[in-house]
């Protein structure tokens, strides 16, 4: 559902995968927007993407998170689930380094994203991709390199990365600076706010966590603070579903 703000649309929630009870056509009934993380792991066939965007309203949302392939190298823990691309030098996967094979990945994933009409494409590297020197040279190489078919690109760190570098690099790069707002505000202003939530408490995730309803009262007041024309908040714990539904509940009884 969407909430508005007095005239203003506000705010999209919706979950990280399918988690809703009834399976996916329940969860266009549900929330106005995903995000694939199907599409992470593995590439999907075409045929199932046809699927998704023939069965689903015609206003839903389809957010895709990049494929590990361009931002995980191969002994990333992520891949135990996943099969390696069939092509190329694995080495020369992940970490957005400005390879072919990125390049080629970057390529299939936004076949992807143009079957599901998707304007948001998440990106989110791993720990390991530290804020060195070699990784961002080759972050800034790659990205700003990449065809995008208007594309707006949302970067999610994972690990300790400085505020005004993030900044920076988001601003260079036309970035939406992606975040969870129980453990930081992103770096940059844009018209596109995009939060992922992983759970009170632990270092970065904390994927069982339950929030209770003080959380979600605190976060409304979070969004309300934020000056952007549309902000996503996609839930991304175990009770995602959940949460997410009575998150909704909040908005619409206490704007």
């Amino acid at each position: 559902m969407e909430i508005f703000f007095g005239d203003i649309l506000k705010i999209r929630v919706g979950t990280c995968g399918w988690s809703v009870k009834g399976g996916r056509l329940k969860y266009y009934e549900t929330f106005p927007c995903i995000e694939l993380q199907e599409t992470f792991y593995k590439l999907p066939k075409i045929k199932t993407l046809e699927k998704y965007r023939k069965e689903s309203p015609s206003n839903f949302e389809f957010i895709v998170k990049a494929w590990q392939a361009i931002t995980h190298p191969i002994n990333s823990p992520t891949w135990r689930k996943a099969e390696f691309p069939s092509w190329g030098n694995l080495e020369n996967f992940g970490l957005l380094k400005p390879t072919e094979e990125n390049f080629k990945a970057w390529e299939e994933i936004l076949k992807v994203c143009k079957i599901l009409s998707t304007k948001i494409l998440i990106i989110q590297t791993p720990p390991s991709f530290i804020p060195s020197k070699e990784n961002i040279e080759n972050m800034r190489s790659f990205l700003s390199s990449l065809r995008r078919d208007g594309i707006i690109i949302g970067w999610e760190s994972r690990g300790e990365w400085d505020n005004n570098l993030v900044k920076e690099i988001c601003e260079k790069l036309e970035l939406i600076h992606v975040v969870d707002p129980f453990r930081k505000i992103p770096s940059i202003s844009s018209n596109i706010t995009y939060f992922r939530l992983h759970g009170i408490g632990g270092r970065e995730v904390n994927y069982s966590y339950v929030y209770t309803d003080e959380d979600l009262i605190r976060l409304r007041d979070i969004l309300k603070k934020i000056d952007s024309e549309i902000i996503y908040v996609m839930f991304n714990n175990v009770k995602m579903a959940e949460d997410a539904k009575r998150f909704i509940k909040i908005l619409e009884e206490n704007p």
